[in-house]
């Protein structure tokens, strides 16, 4: 049976510029940061609080998931913001959102109250958005 899910992926157009979006500005943990033969890389980070559950960036280039033109159909699906998603939670929704957005993190939308708690939304360095929450206390 089942127990859990460990790894998620969410696609990047560049594994360095993501390293440093997820590490320097989001403060996540970096679990595995591996050359894979000779054209691919095993990058895997994780929020501090949760190191059970890794998030591998994963470049969009030819190889074992990709061929030519699907790398190219998801390149450009990622870049326009309309493949990638998730949430992330935080305990202070006012001050992750000043400190991250002094980091530079694109924001699409300020904290706004809504009826699942306390929300805004983030974009990553390839075009991937996230729901930044604190949940209702």
């Amino acid at each position: 049976m089942i127990t859990k899910l460990n790894h998620a992926s969410i696609f990047v157009l560049d594994q360095d510029s993501a390293y440093d979006f997820y590490v320097n500005k989001l403060g996540f943990k970096v679990n595995t940061d591996a050359q894979m033969g000779p054209k691919g890389r095993w990058l895997t980070v994780n929020p501090p609080e949760q190191p059970d559950l890794e998030l591998t960036l994963m470049a969009i280039d030819e190889k074992m998931m990709f061929d030519k033109d699907s790398a190219a159909k998801m390149r450009e699906l990622v870049a326009a913001g309309t493949f990638g998603f998730g949430t992330f939670l935080c305990d202070d929704m006012l001050a992750t959102y000043e400190e991250l957005k002094a980091k530079g993190v694109h924001f699409k939308k300020e904290p706004t109250h809504e009826f699942y708690g306390f929300s805004a939304v983030l974009q990553d360095d390839s075009g991937n958005w996230f729901s930044l929450s604190e949940r209702p206390k």
